[in-house]
């Protein structure tokens, strides 16, 4: 499998930051896979939604190298052709809408980068059809719930047809429902359509949907690994100011109690099952 994201000894200070203030980012190695679905799990201030914008380009580093599909980031020259392989979903989506109906907003990028007229007609439908949105192309998205905002807004991007989408917080200002509904949508845009997904986020149980979990704290990755394996990791997760999914602590807890279960049953099912095989036996 083919890399598409790769980051190299990335480091990262912001030149407002004041002299001897460490790095937001310290030294960064990285590497994701083309069609992978990873999550991104970290505290406020740990530094995964700045390696997020260098994805994108947004922001370049300080020190060492970010590359999107074998583009190199620093290079000016390679900006616009980063940007039309890397698609970015952030926290509010109604700082991502701009126009009064459904269909128009979701047009809007591929008109600037200048896609024929009825290839746009073909995106757009073909977008709004992906993210469950199609019912509602000639609605107003100021009407629609958040959830159903986010999902313009994810259309919007895909119309783009990136390569990789990262959604940098995407579901913080959502209800559990339009967080759902946004969780649901991209892990249907990676499972059917091939779509590199980066979900950067503070929620467990988003992280835990993931193929592949990467944590970080103080600029730094401190661990990386399937979601049932890092789950595991209880003291080194609280450590760094996160928490471990209700079902995980619960277990984590039967255990240091003595009693032998394992910590790998991350959804609710899961547990239920291994707390009855406890009582029964």
């Amino acid at each position: 499998m083919s890399t598409i994201i790769k980051a190299e000894n990335l480091v990262f200070s912001y030149p407002d930051e004041p002299e001897g203030h460490p790095p937001v980012l310290r030294g960064i190695d990285l590497e994701i896979e083309t069609g992978t679905f990873v999550a991104i799990l970290g505290h406020n201030g740990s530094g995964k939604s700045t390696l997020a914008k260098h994805i994108n380009a947004l922001l370049t580093p300080t020190e060492g190298k970010m590359w999107v599909d074998g583009l190199d980031t620093s290079d000016p020259e390679n900006l616009l052709e980063v940007r039309g392989r890397v698609g970015m979903v952030f926290q509010n989506p109604d700082n991502q809408i701009v126009a009064s109906v459904v269909e128009e907003d979701v047009a809007f990028g591929p008109e600037n980068l200048g896609v024929p007229p009825d290839e746009i007609r073909q995106r757009v439908d073909g977008a709004l059809r992906m993210v469950g949105m199609y019912e509602l192309r000639e609605h107003s998205p100021h009407l629609l719930s958040g959830g159903q905002k986010q999902r313009v807004a994810i259309a919007g991007v895909i119309a783009m047809m990136p390569k990789c989408i990262v959604l940098d917080e995407a579901t913080a200002m959502l209800d559990p429902s339009g967080r759902k509904e946004t969780v649901d949508t991209i892990r249907s845009l990676n499972e059917d359509y091939d779509i590199t997904v980066v979900l950067i986020t503070h929620h467990m149980d988003e992280a835990a949907q993931a193929q592949r979990l990467i944590v970080m704290s103080e600029g730094q990755i401190i661990d990386d690994g399937p979601p049932k394996e890092v789950f595991q990791h209880v003291d080194t997760l609280r450590a760094a100011g996160l928490d471990v999914p209700e079902t995980v602590s619960l277990l984590y807890e039967l255990r240091k109690s003595g009693v032998d279960v394992p910590l790998d049953a991350l959804s609710d099912e899961a547990c239920a099952n291994v707390l009855t095989k406890l009582l029964t036996e």
